[in-house]
């Protein structure tokens, strides 16, 4: 591999640039023009296009030996046609691209009633934006089987750093369920989540998915109360589920809805890349590290 082909270049994948970058030449593709300096300080080399128009991706056609796909599906509809658009532009030429990674997400599983999941559990996805990922992902299985390419899918849970955290929440005051009603939550930190698709690169099997999740086992009710004492905020209050429901937007709602521990062996004894955070302590110790080193303004 030469060139690297990177969609979606958002906070996870501009992660991953400074490693790639001394390794490959990069391609970042970009939306608008005013994301382009940032990628180019970083080493990546812009290249315009939009995945919402098929006729802007025509010059993506031979470019890379390699894809990272990071981009989500849009926000509504059946299925993603931003990843079948996509994959219709790569096939224009006769040099395809050896191998794609394609960050999914763990919610393709649905709710497994906190039971550990591993990537053998056949997908029950139930919202429609945990079905889009299920398209894209068996679109992209379709395409790797047809073309013979290494294809790996890494299912990531909630992604957090030090600059997404769920502070604003915490100061709200908005509630989390009881200790009876509450559900088991599954995180990874950005900086891991870049290093594992990196690794998937040249590590991960053919048409294999990876459950991209760190250590923690841990219920949201915890997660939470871990935040506030780390960052000396009040603790959430603890309500029923009847009660929460008219209280959150529907949104944050649906992630109270499904429940699951997720195992994250494969990732360890396939990818064998070390995390960076272990589990959301390490990584709220670094955060809190970083904000009180925060020059005053």
């Amino acid at each position: 591999m030469k060139r690297i082909l990177i969609v979606g270049s958002g906070d996870v994948a501009q992660r991953a640039i400074p490693w790639l970058v001394r390794r490959f030449r990069v391609f970042a593709l970009i939306r608008e023009r005013s994301a382009a300096p940032a990628l180019r300080a970083l080493g990546a080399l812009p290249v315009m296009g939009d995945l919402d128009e098929r006729r802007s991706l025509d010059r993506l056609a031979g470019l890379a030996d390699a894809v990272l796909h990071f981009a989500p599906p849009p926000g509504s509809g059946a299925g993603d046609p931003r990843t079948a658009r996509l994959l219709a532009a790569l096939a224009r030429r006769r040099s395809l691209p050896q191998r794609i990674v394609y960050i999914s997400t763990t919610g393709v599983y649905g709710d497994c009633g906190g039971a550990v999941v591993d990537e053998t559990r056949p997908r029950r996805a139930r919202t429609a934006r945990a079905l889009r990922r299920v398209d894209a992902e068996d679109r992209l299985r379709a395409f790797a089987r047809r073309n013979g390419l290494r294809l790996g899918v890494l299912r990531a849970p909630g992604i957090y750093a030090a600059e997404r955290l769920p502070l604003e929440r915490l100061r709200r005051g908005d509630p989390v369920l009881r200790a009876e009603d509450d559900v088991h939550t599954n995180h990874i930190h950005a900086d891991d989540l870049a290093r594992l698709a990196c690794g998937a690169l040249f590590r991960a099997r053919g048409g294999r998915a990876y459950n991209a999740v760190d250590d923690t086992r841990m219920t949201m009710g915890a997660y939470f109360d871990l935040a506030a004492d780390t960052f000396g905020l009040p603790r959430p209050a603890r309500v029923s589920r009847a009660q929460i429901a008219t209280l959150l937007s529907p949104m944050a709602l649906s992630f109270m809805a499904e429940s699951r521990v997720l195992s994250n062996a494969r990732i360890l004894r396939e990818l064998r890349v070390p995390l960076r955070y272990p589990t959301v302590r390490e990584g709220f110790r670094a955060a809190l590290a970083k904000e009180n080193n925060r020059p005053c303004s």
